[in-house]
């Protein structure tokens, strides 16, 4: 730095106001002080991003969403270049299910860098959380083409074919997930799931098991073995999973609902009534809970509490096409045919075959 010095020419023992000495720069020096001034500026508005940033973080660890994306969105106010506040504040964004403004971040940020890979892989699940298939596929891919070794990628594609019901290319996903040891149990329980839908029973409990080595306090993954094993008709061994489920989760109210089936497929009245109390004790907005009740209310003939029951799933749920069929045949029973065909026809049109069945054999429509 150019030193300066100021030459006073004597001292006035009078005062007549303020006297400044001042000696004027140089171009190059007043260059010079004008840049230490603008890297002044630029430490400052860069640390207070940085400081921002770190709270975001901290709030994200805390799974405070919201107050995380508001730091993030702080920190980029203040740095516009500062890529890692974009990325985490498209994850918050993911997380927060805010999925729309998650794809405009991470948009952004691959606007200003190419190249950074993870963006691809967040935004496809930006796009996917939008039920945005076809541009969710397009990053996966292009996420998968970066970074071949990325499990996450495979398992997060695969849940994308299983949605599009695509169940073999979600196969080959999951087991390519499970290749490179990445989310195993996940992804044993997301492949038998396929084999499921493909109709393969065994293969799926052997992978729902598998699942269940990796991780046995998974509740859903004994569930999933349950309701299998109830397609198989081995109701003692759905009994036993579903027991278990509900010994690691005493809320998990779909187990209580596939237990209560079970029962009733063993004519187990009672004990089905129960757990269909309890399951909507436990969520009291599941409606397939209360059509459940309706049901076995129903074999039991106590129609009124059946009608009740049933009123509720569908006050619950006015498009639950199901019910309204289910209501119907109470109606009917309790000799209201006008409420029954008009609960038949409803059904209809929901897209039940059975309840324009009904409606044609007992209406005349």
């Amino acid at each position: 730095m150019i030193k300066r010095k100021l030459f006073f020419a004597g001292i006035c023992l009078c005062f007549f106001g303020p006297v400044s000495f001042a000696q004027e720069l140089t171009e190059k020096e007043q260059a010079y002080m004008d840049s230490i001034a603008a890297e002044n500026k630029e430490n400052s508005t860069i640390a207070a991003s940085q400081e921002a940033y770190n709270k975001g973080i901290e709030l994200f660890k805390q799974k405070s969403y919201t107050q995380a994306i508001a730091s993030f969105k702080t920190s980029i106010a203040s740095d516009p270049n500062f890529t890692a506040a974009y990325y985490n504040k498209g994850v918050a964004e993911n997380e927060a299910n805010q999925f729309s403004d998650a794809s405009k971040t991470l948009s952004t940020l691959l606007e200003k860098d190419p190249s950074y890979s993870k963006a691809y892989f967040q935004r496809a699940r930006a796009h996917q959380g939008s039920l945005e298939y076809s541009k969710a596929e397009i990053d996966y891919k292009k996420s998968i083409e970066i970074d071949p070794k990325n499990p996450n990628a495979y398992y997060n594609y695969g849940t994308l074919q299983f949605l599009q019901k695509d169940y073999d290319k979600a196969i080959q996903s999951f087991t390519t997930t499970i290749e490179m040891n990445g989310n195993l149990a996940y992804a044993y329980n997301d492949r038998a799931s396929c084999h499921r839908m493909k109709g393969d029973y065994s293969k799926a409990i052997a992978d729902y098991e598998q699942a269940e080595k990796k991780n046995p306090n998974l509740a859903f993954v004994l569930n999933n073995i349950g309701t299998t094993k109830m397609k198989m008709k081995n109701y003692d061994g759905a009994m036993a999973a579903f027991n278990r489920a509900i010994s690691i989760d005493k809320n998990f109210h779909l187990a209580y609902n596939n237990r209560g089936a079970t029962q009733m497929e063993r004519n187990k009245l009672d004990e089905a009534l129960s757990d269909f109390e309890k399951c909507v004790n436990v969520s009291s907005k599941y409606a397939p809970g209360y059509a459940n009740i309706a049901a076995v209310k129903f074999k039991k003939e106590d129609y009124k509490g059946a009608k009740i029951a049933a009123d509720k799933a569908i006050q619950l749920d006015k498009d639950y096409a199901t019910a309204y069929v289910n209501r119907g045949m109470i109606n009917e029973m309790l000799r209201d045919m006008n409420a029954a065909c008009e609960d038949w026809q409803k059904a209809k049109e929901l897209g039940s075959e059975t309840g324009g069945q009904y409606a044609a054999q007992n209406c005349g429509f």
